[in-house]
């Protein structure tokens, strides 16, 4: 996040949306909220990327559907560019679709929100990925795990659990269940930094970018069963 003359912080914004009306509503919002700055706007998947290393965003606000290239592969490109790795993808669509909310994640997204989420929330959403957070709600994570098991194709076993401990794999599991680190810290009668510090170690086992790839780990590794 940038600091405008040394002061309070500012996120910094970018909106990748293929409808102008949607992109100018998204910028409104974004430059009338405290600590946030919108640094630019794109009308599709290539611009998007394009700008994403020329801006460097805190946030991109990514639609998925889009002309040239879509929001799930111009996500790809940015999370998957050293020189934009940085930049948090924040995916938002009209279509409450499974496969999206996979292929986005896969693709390095680190949040899926529908477009008619609230105001106050989506400004919530940028903040909590701008600040290194997953945003991934429980509901989500149910449809996830009953679309994956109904999948046969799906790549169960792609992903190691070599070093990984027993209670690492506990976390892993609770996570990939939606819980939250307050709830996991109940569940398993520790301290909120006992989790952090679980947490961080199965970032780094698992080579994930954030929670929602721990997520995605656990499903790719066969370990969560449908319930």
């Amino acid at each position: 996040m940038a600091r405008v003359g040394g002061a309070a912080e500012v996120i910094k914004v970018l909106v990748a949306d293929d409808q102008a009306l949607v992109r100018g509503s998204f910028r409104v919002l974004v430059e009338t909220a405290p600590g946030l700055t919108a640094v630019g706007e794109a009308s599709g998947g290539k611009e998007a990327v394009e700008l994403a290393a020329r801006e460097l965003p805190d946030v991109v606000l990514m639609d998925v559907r889009m002309p040239e290239m879509d929001g799930i592969e111009a996500t790809r490109l940015i999370c998957g560019d050293p020189a934009t790795s940085g930049v948090r993808v924040l995916i938002l669509t009209t279509f409450d679709l499974d496969e999206y909310v996979y292929g986005a994640l896969r693709a390095g997204a680190s949040g899926f929100l529908l477009k008619d989420t609230p105001p106050s929330d989506l400004l919530g959403a940028i903040r909590v990925v701008a600040g290194g957070e997953a945003l991934l709600a429980p509901s989500v994570t149910r449809r996830l795990i009953a679309e994956f098991t109904r999948r046969p194709e799906f790549p169960l076993g792609d992903v190691s659990l070599h070093g990984v401990t027993e209670r690492e794999l506990e976390v892993l599991l609770l996570i990939a269940r939606g819980l939250s680190n307050t709830e996991i810290a109940e569940r398993l009668n520790v301290g909120m930094a006992t989790v952090k510090t679980h947490i961080g170690r199965l970032l780094y086992k698992l080579d994930a970018r954030d929670r929602a790839q721990l997520v995605i780990a656990a499903y790719e590794s066969g370990v969560v069963k449908a319930g």
